[in-house]
């Protein structure tokens, strides 16, 4: 297994209690899995994602089998699967999430990556902070609606 590119690369970021159930029952499959299979046939390198033998999954197989599908079942259109890191970002930072932990979240080396590669969604970020400074300017309030 190759090292990830840099330290930023390996974080910690917290999940939702139903996440945290899923990947429990996920192990519990897997370790069965791993059980079951006949000696020297499964190869555990510690993924939490893995073949059935524990080796890499194949992410062209991973994506035809799998992801398209589901794609198409919920009539979304075909993206790739890295795209939902893209759309995590622009979603948090619309939400208003500080860009420092949108940033951290990504694993960017720089908040200022982070605003560059995202810097579309801040014109709409914009407008709501103006709503905000009207607000605690001249309602004495902190903008919110």
């Amino acid at each position: 297994m190759e090292e990830p590119k840099t330290k930023r690369s390996r974080r910690t970021i917290p999940l939702t209690k139903q996440v945290i159930k899923d990947l429990r029952e996920h192990e519990t499959t897997q370790k069965t899995q791993k059980l079951k299979a006949e000696p020297g046939t499964y190869f555990d390198q510690g993924f939490v994602f893995a073949a059935s033998n524990g080796e890499p999954m194949d992410q062209h197989h991973l994506y035809n089998r799998y992801f398209k599908p589901l794609l198409v079942k919920a009539k979304l259109p075909t993206i790739r699967l890295y795209d939902f890191r893209h759309n995590c970002a622009s979603l948090l930072l619309s939400a208003g999430v500080n860009p420092k932990i949108v940033s951290e979240r990504l694993g960017h080396a720089s908040i200022v990556l982070t605003l560059n590669t995202y810097s579309h969604v801040l014109p709409d970020m914009q407008q709501g902070a103006t709503e905000k400074l009207k607000g605690i300017l001249f309602n004495g309030t902190d903008g919110k609606k």
